[in-house]
């Protein structure tokens, strides 16, 4: 068991940055994968920050931080472009608005809350 203390929920976030990286190294691997893992890594950043507050508002925060960088991808302006051109840029506020992209961080979230309900011990 971990306890619920912002250390580990760092250590989960490493964890899921490094899981993403190698996915993309791998034949074969869904693409869907790095948007299902991006909405882990924002679940257990918000724990992380927000580490107080209960699963069920962490799951919302995760939520809406999801679908507003997805939201986002609609503006098309110059400047968010050129910054969407670079690694972190690309990794960060993705590229083009996806649909199905809402349902995986629906996914990416459960997952994350699933993980923090049953690993991380409640003080």
């Amino acid at each position: 068991m971990l306890k619920n203390n912002r250390f580990s929920y760092f250590i989960l976030i490493v964890s899921v940055i490094i899981l993403g990286i190698v996915s993309r190294t791998i034949d074969g691997v869904p693409s869907f994968l790095g948007d299902t893992l991006y909405a882990v890594m924002v679940y257990f950043g918000i724990r992380l920050f927000f580490i107080n507050n209960s699963f069920i508002k962490t799951m919302i925060l995760a939520l809406v931080f999801c679908f507003c960088i997805e939201f986002l991808q609609l503006y098309r302006a110059e400047w968010i472009l050129a910054i969407r051109r670079t690694t972190l840029g690309h990794y960060a506020l993705g590229q083009g608005f996806l649909w199905s992209d809402l349902g995986f961080y629906i996914l990416g979230i459960t997952i994350a809350y699933l993980i923090d309900s049953i690993l991380v011990k409640r003080k």
